[in-house]
């Protein structure tokens, strides 16, 4: 296989994996506890991390005090999304979940420039635009309504991600910061957090069923430590622009395993405010990564590429 299709199905595979993370983690706490689905999933993904960090080289050196402070902070905000991400899709569908999260796409953007004190092409409002009136026909259901509460948790959790996405930005640019150990403080972080909230269910781990526990695994090692080091491995091989087209399909992906293995239906207006929401994030990220060449390096528009469609 040549080298571009190889780089581009690990690429998709990623896409897929996080696309089909929303309906395992709806099934995954349906048989247990938010709580522990999520303080299992980080400690889970913080043991393997800190293996893959031991076998990485042979001598990979103590973590450097930079390490240390940032991926504790970044840990903390990661753990913030995944909550309200949990929570959302505990309570909504997850082809609904996995749609309105990919509003991160435009909302990283938005908070950066905002940050930055830049502007951002009429087009991109517009695009914006279209992504807000997809939301409101995706939950609209069969006629207009308030959002649900698994809805405003998932738009939450597309805030709160998009100024997760800015801080990993700020925080690591110019500095020699080693992703995996990073990604391994992150993950501890979270297993510490979530462990205090978690305890008092911790017995009932003696009666999870096989099914349950296969869930946990995939979030995360595949949603977590497989993505992670295929992303890595894959963008190194890649464009920003190809890299970030294709990890934003995993929207897609959450309609399609929504769809065909958790029998979600969508109405004709859901399933036109899907289509509005796809081409809304679609159109903003071209416009955004647009004006980005004009303005940016190539490193930086690299690691936006990788960031914005990331941040499981």
């Amino acid at each position: 296989m040549p080298s571009t299709r190889r780089t581009d199905v690990v690429l998709l595979a990623v896409a897929v994996v996080w696309g089909s993370s929303y309906l395992t983690a709806k099934t995954a706490t349906e048989a247990t506890s938010v709580l522990l689905v999520l303080f299992l999933r980080y400690a889970i993904s913080a043991v393997a991390c800190v293996a893959v960090v031991a076998a990485a080289v042979r001598s990979p050196g103590p973590l450097t005090r930079d390490e240390l402070a940032r991926g504790t902070l970044l840990g903390v905000t990661q753990a913030a999304v995944l909550v309200l991400e949990t929570y959302g899709v505990a309570h909504t569908s997850a082809a609904n979940a996995g749609l309105i999260i990919s509003l991160t796409l435009v909302l990283t953007p938005l908070l950066d420039r905002a940050g930055r004190g830049g502007g951002l092409p009429v087009r991109f409002y517009l695009a914006a635009g279209l992504c807000v009136g997809g939301v409101a026909l995706l939950v609209s259901g069969t006629g207009l309504r308030a959002p649900g509460v698994g809805d405003l948790l998932m738009l939450a959790a597309a805030v709160v991600r998009a100024g997760h996405v800015v801080l990993v930005g700020r925080l690591t640019a110019g500095r020699s910061l080693r992703p995996l150990q990073l990604t391994a403080v992150q993950s501890v972080v979270g297993a510490v957090l979530f462990l205090p909230p978690a305890a008092a269910g911790l017995p009932l781990l003696a009666r999870t069923d096989a099914t349950t526990w296969a869930q946990l695994l995939y979030l995360a090692l595949f949603c977590g430590l497989f993505a992670f080091l295929a992303q890595t491995w894959a963008v190194q091989r890649t464009s920003p622009t190809r890299a970030s087209l294709l990890l934003g399909t995993e929207p897609v992906w959450a309609l399609a395993v929504g769809i065909g293995f958790g029998s979600e239906r969508l109405t004709a207006g859901a399933a036109l405010g899907a289509v509005l929401i796809v081409v809304g994030t679609y159109w903003g990220q071209a416009v955004e990564r647009a004006r980005r060449a004009e303005r940016t390096p190539a490193a930086e528009d690299a690691f936006h590429a990788v960031s914005v469609s990331g941040g499981k």
